[in-house]
């Protein structure tokens, strides 16, 4: 697993050569409703185990979650079953909203 800080995934998302990554939200509803990054789609860390075979393991997978600690065990739990291009958001959606966009609410 990869460590990505908020900048880093921002340059990521910003460069044009570089494939979008599939941008994990592993929240609850509510999290998600507050705020998220643009283009992330939400599959509650909970329903992970039942809905594996709905994600690509050969894609590139950004886990993220409120602070980076619930996304870290989605991303771990990911590797171990077979998914080899897997990364975390460390410090999540916060790191983000400190780090890259102040506009994004914060809770």
């Amino acid at each position: 697993m990869e460590h990505l800080s908020a900048p880093q995934l921002a340059a990521w998302l910003a460069d044009p050569s570089r494939q979008r990554p599939l941008l994990l939200d592993v929240r609850e509803q509510w999290e998600f409703d507050l705020c998220h990054l643009d283009g992330a789609t939400l599959m509650q860390m909970n329903s992970i185990p039942a809905r594996i075979d709905d994600l690509d393991e050969d894609a590139e997978i950004v886990c993220i979650c409120h602070h980076g600690m619930r996304s870290m065990q989605v991303a771990a739990f990911l590797e171990r079953n077979g998914f080899g291009k897997i990364s975390n958001l460390t410090g999540g959606v916060h790191a983000w909203a400190l780090q890259v966009d102040s506009a994004m609410p914060k809770y």
